[in-house]
């Protein structure tokens, strides 16, 4: 349903949240054993191109992102430059709309359901994994592969245009230290993931209270990345992924409660419409063009002849600013107006006029009144 939601214009998210060693990258991407243990990714990607082959009517044009987040820095997975020499320093903006980007995040168009599944796998190979006494491959960050869908009718006005997105969001899990044994650089992960998964649990307590004005989206790059998928304008699916262990009861028992309050948020889901100003400004000329000739079709017909529709040259205002000088000179006693542009050329000329000679009254000295009597000797 969120897929096909993503192909009528709106956002979409599914994201998966639990403790380490739950599940949530097999349940994101899958497995190893074939192809029937694929995960929710690639199921979304061939959803997403078998809707889009459903619907020829529509030019669809389909982009790709993967970035990572790991101790608070942004990674793009898919770019050329590999992690490991990049700086993290992504940044996340808004726009004018309220519509979270990340600038300088690489987008490369999937033509084709085999691209799009070969541009994931790849950027899926540079995140960060390391084995703990949980996990032999624990994901140390937080992931989020957006899909994203423009599309132009190419039956009614290629001017509107619809945009959406799908966030996959594959969240590092939490992490109990004293459970997994970690110390040095996977102990550091380990406080910046739960840094981050406890702002996201304060956002999701806050979206949950009606009373509450302020919601810390920026504590945290997480929280801010995914503003639109946490009660904003999307349709969010969260997959809580838990252990069936007794020995993980406690751990079980804070997703479980996560989940419950993930369900009091309310998004407010609406069509991403666009306008391509460019494709607007072709249209309004197109119309313009057909309006000129409709009128000079029917100022033929009503035997009018050397109507103006453009704007005026400096020899032609001249010549009607003549016209109007001897109208208020009372030498003419009307002026033929033959279109509505004259309507507006003549009152310009008015103005001028008025103007001109305000200005010139203006100017002029000012004589001394004479007094009564004459002069006094």
């Amino acid at each position: 349903d969120v897929v096909r939601s993503v192909m009528d214009g709106y956002n979409g998210t599914v994201m998966a949240y639990g403790q380490t060693g739950a599940g949530k990258t097999h349940t994101m991407t899958g497995g190893h054993m074939g192809f029937a243990d694929r995960g929710i990714v690639p199921r979304a990607i061939s959803a997403i191109y078998s809707e889009a082959a459903a619907r020829p009517e529509n030019n669809i044009t389909i982009k790709l992102s993967y970035v990572e987040i790991y101790n608070e820095l942004m990674f793009d997975l898919l770019t050329d430059v590999g992690v490991a020499e990049q700086s993290g320093d992504l940044t996340i903006v808004e726009d004018a709309r309220g519509n979270i980007q990340v600038r300088g995040l690489s987008t490369p168009v999937g033509g084709t359901e085999e691209e799009a599944l070969h541009i994931f796998f790849q950027g899926d190979t540079n995140r960060h994994v390391a084995e703990h006494a949980l996990n032999k491959g624990s994901t140390r960050s937080h992931v989020v592969f957006t899909i994203y869908v423009e599309s132009r009718s190419r039956v009614e006005s290629s001017e509107k245009v619809i945009f959406s997105k799908l966030h996959l969001v594959d969240l590092a899990g939490s992490e109990r230290v004293k459970k997994t044994g970690s110390d040095g650089v996977m102990l550091k992960e380990a406080t910046f993931i739960n840094k981050s998964l406890t702002f996201l649990e304060q956002v999701v307590v806050a979206l949950g209270n009606k009373h509450r004005d302020h919601i810390p989206y920026r504590q945290s790059k997480l929280t801010h990345m995914l503003k639109d998928s946490l009660g904003g304008n999307c349709k969010t699916v969260m997959v809580a992924n838990i252990w069936p262990e007794a020995k993980m009861l406690e751990e079980t028992a804070s997703t479980l409660r996560f989940a419950t309050r993930m369900m009091k948020v309310s998004n407010e889901a609406s069509v991403n419409v666009h306008l391509d100003p460019q494709l607007l400004i072709r249209k309004y000329e197109r119309q313009i063009k057909d309006l000129k000739q409709e009128l000079a079709m029917h100022d033929t017909l009503a035997g009018r002849s050397r109507v103006q529709y453009e704007e005026y040259s400096p020899d032609e205002q001249k010549e009607l600013e003549t016209k109007v000088q001897m109208y208020l000179e009372g030498e003419v006693q009307e002026i033929e107006v033959s279109s509505l542009r004259m309507v507006y050329e003549s009152f310009t000329c008015f103005r001028k006029l008025y103007q001109d000679l305000r200005t010139e009254l203006l100017n002029r000295p000012i004589q001394a009144a004479p007094t009564a009597g004459g002069d006094a000797e």
